[in-house]
């Protein structure tokens, strides 16, 4: 974990893009309560096959002209290259800086994977294209690509995005501190030197919550499935145990040494708010 201390430290917040109207009002109830924390920037995901394109590509322009960094999801896996370069024209000349760029999932009955497969070749696109203008963000792993054949494997995708030209990684959510820190060890081993900024999901629905997670590979551990599973419905309850259980995953993993901390939000503010003041990052202190 020594490397990740050198690296300043940055949070941020991750939405959906919104299907109505109306869940664009409520998104941006939410983004005033989360900028009122001044995070570094917020991210807007992309859908399968670009299936969300022109709602990120509003939700993304929506909340930059507001006044915060704002970072979309780009992902290749189905797209064209003259597609993805009209995005990135596009975010170019809205002032767009950063850039989260994922290979993504192909939808059902989508037949061809597109000119782009994987997200090591997005990333190189973007460089060819755009030079240093984007910041980078890609994926990473601690508990390793469901898809992945091997932990070698998963390691070897990884450096391919980070020697293609990747500027920093967010992972996928996790709940074992363990496995982050194993995987920093590795790309420090690799010689693999950038921010590695662990993602955290706020526990808020269990049944929702054990479905996600069995769908990408991330671990809820034994004892917090008990006793999310004892609580039944009671939903105060379920939120109250996973705020405690989020907040003291965030206390190791920023002691150790982590660079900063990516929410997903899933659209609320009250789950990450209250982790990030327990966490008092009013200032985003450092620990």
């Amino acid at each position: 974990m020594e490397s990740q201390t050198q690296f300043k430290r940055r949070f941020s917040f991750e939405f959906f893009p919104p299907k109505t109207p109306e869940g664009m009002e409520k998104l941006q109830v939410v983004r005033d309560k989360l900028a009122k924390r001044k995070p570094d920037f917020f991210s807007v995901t992309y859908g399968a096959g670009g299936s969300t394109r022109e709602r990120t590509i509003d939700t993304v322009l929506t909340l930059h002209r507001q006044g915060i960094s704002t970072a979309p999801h780009l992902s290749c896996i189905g797209a064209t290259k003259e597609s993805i370069g009209e995005l990135l024209d596009l975010y170019r000349s809205n002032g767009i800086q950063r850039i989260v760029a994922l290979r993504g999932d192909l939808p059902s009955g989508m037949g061809a994977p597109g000119e782009l497969r994987y997200a090591n070749e997005l990333v190189s696109y973007i460089r060819e294209r755009t030079g240093d203008h984007f910041s980078i963000e890609v994926a990473a792993y601690p508990e390793f690509h469901p898809q992945a054949q091997n932990a070698e494997a998963d390691l070897n995708n990884f450096r391919r995005k980070v020697e293609a030209g990747a500027t920093s990684a967010i992972t996928q959510y996790f709940f074992n501190a363990d496995s982050y820190f194993y995987f920093v060890e590795r790309c420090e081993k690799a010689g693999l030197n950038l921010p590695i900024v662990p993602g955290i999901m706020p526990i808020t629905n269990y049944s929702n919550l054990a479905r996600f997670s069995d769908m990408c590979g991330a671990e809820i551990p034994r004892w917090v499935r008990k006793q999310l599973e004892a609580y039944g419905d009671d939903s105060a309850s379920i939120r109250k145990f996973g705020e405690e259980v989020v907040t003291r995953l965030c206390e190791r993993l920023l002691a150790a040494g982590a660079p900063g901390i990516h929410f997903y939000t899933l659209n609320q503010a009250e789950p990450s708010l209250a982790v990030w003041d327990n966490l008092n990052l009013g200032d985003k202190i450092s620990f």
